[in-house]
């Protein structure tokens, strides 16, 4: 699996609107995602704990967090949004996985003016803690409830990728645990991996992706915090990575030819062996491929596989060492590929990140695009957004990814 710069994840993910739904530790998700938009730097420790801020590396706060009341119940809200000329990303804390209140959240995304192309959810340890000790019967019904509805609101085209609850410590405390619930550490170690299992057969049968991040990050506990729950920066970078090969999978782009995973596992990014181990894949290998012989070319059609109902992330080994030596340049040029499919032709397109300012280059990407439309790189889709000074707002009706249309000041 390469290891994508933040280059590389501005093209895979242009144009697109990415939503990211749970946790705490969900919220890291959105945060390393937001940060590897932008540079090449992992998240520093206060950012990993901070929770409802104002603003955070230029995202808004839309609703709850610090415009409201800072508490550890159930019905804490979080609502934050990243946006650029070609970006958006937004994430929605979610303290069960079915509510009236994610009913609302999705209804909103539905009405809204941008359908998402990626959904990005879990939630799972505070359903196991909160809502009774009968959690089989009614986190099973939550989740089948959740993923019927996904399946009537989504469109067709929108990713959803389920992540499995990372593993917890022996020990744990943390805001979703009541006092009389921190020493339950151990049963709550079994109740996790029980409720990954529900939730992957689950998700599988409604014909959505796990990415089992509890599998990835069983061996892992070195970069878990203090608190036995959450997970340090280099854990949530190597998450990222994984997330990002599993969607580039799912849209059938190639990602760049560099060294393989296992050089830097032997040897870390000088040589020398050290660094920090970590399992390093979660994309999908596919049958039909390119020959190694062909020419690449700026635009070619082929038709595409149809793809699994469920792609559950396969065993890699354990995580790089990050910071700038870890990427390694490519030398490869992209091949065309050859994957077939009976119901339509898509085109594929070479993306450089310049595109958008400095109009289309002679050389090829490092990233190829499948898309079914070829992708426009005229004005940005959604408006530019000012943060000189964040604005209280009240949130009565969203209907899309403008701040605009989505409160009411």
């Amino acid at each position: 699996m390469a290891h994508l710069r933040s280059c590389e994840v501005r093209q895979l993910l242009h144009n697109k609107f990415v939503v990211v739904m749970g946790d705490s530790v969900q919220r890291a998700v959105y945060k390393d995602l937001v940060v590897l938009l932008q540079k090449d730097c992992l998240l520093s420790t206060s950012q990993l704990k901070a929770k409802g801020e104002l603003t955070f590396e230029g995202d808004v706060l839309l609703e709850g967090g610090r415009w409201g009341r800072m508490h550890n119940g159930t019905h804490y809200r979080e609502v934050r949004q990243y946006r650029s000329a070609h970006h958006l990303l937004r994430f929605y804390f979610l303290t069960r996985v079915f509510s009236p209140y994610a009913v609302g959240v999705l209804e909103e995304l539905r009405e809204g003016p941008h359908a998402p192309d990626v959904v990005v959810i879990n939630s799972c340890l505070w359903d196991l803690s909160r809502y009774g000790p009968d959690f089989r019967r009614g986190y099973r019904e939550d989740l089948e409830s959740l993923f019927g509805l996904l399946g009537q609101v989504l469109p067709a085209s929108c990713l959803l990728v389920w992540n499995t609850a990372m593993p917890v410590a022996e020990v744990v405390s943390g805001g979703f645990l009541l006092p009389e619930q921190q020493l339950r550490g151990a049963h709550l170690r079994l109740d996790v991996m029980e409720a990954n299992f529900y939730s992957s057969v689950e998700a599988g049968r409604h014909g959505f992706d796990v990415l089992d991040l509890h599998f990835h990050f069983r061996h892992a506990g070195q970069h878990r915090q203090r608190d036995g729950v959450h997970w340090d920066q280099r854990a949530h970078r190597h998450l990222s990575q994984l997330l990002l090969a599993h969607v580039a999978d799912a849209w059938a782009v190639d990602l760049p030819r560099r060294c393989p995973v296992g050089r830097w596992l032997r040897d870390g990014p000088g040589g020398g062996g050290g660094g920090n181990a970590g399992p390093a894949g979660a994309r999908q290998p596919r049958e039909s491929r390119g020959e190694a012989g062909q020419q690449a070319s700026s635009r070619s059609s082929f038709v595409r596989t149809p793809r699994r109902p469920s792609a559950i992330a396969q065993p890699r080994p354990l995580f790089p060492s990050y910071g700038q030596s870890t990427f390694a340049p490519s030398h490869h040029s992209l091949q065309p590929r050859q994957l077939y499919n009976s119901l339509s032709t898509l085109q594929v397109e070479y993306t450089f990140e310049t595109h958008s300012r400095m109009g289309l280059e002679h050389h090829l990407g490092p990233i190829r695009r499948v898309s079914i439309q070829p992708q426009s790189r005229g004005s940005p889709p959604y408006p530019p957004q000012h943060l000189s000074r964040p604005r209280r707002q009240r949130r009565r009706h969203v209907q899309g990814p403008g701040l605009e249309s989505q409160t009411e000041h």
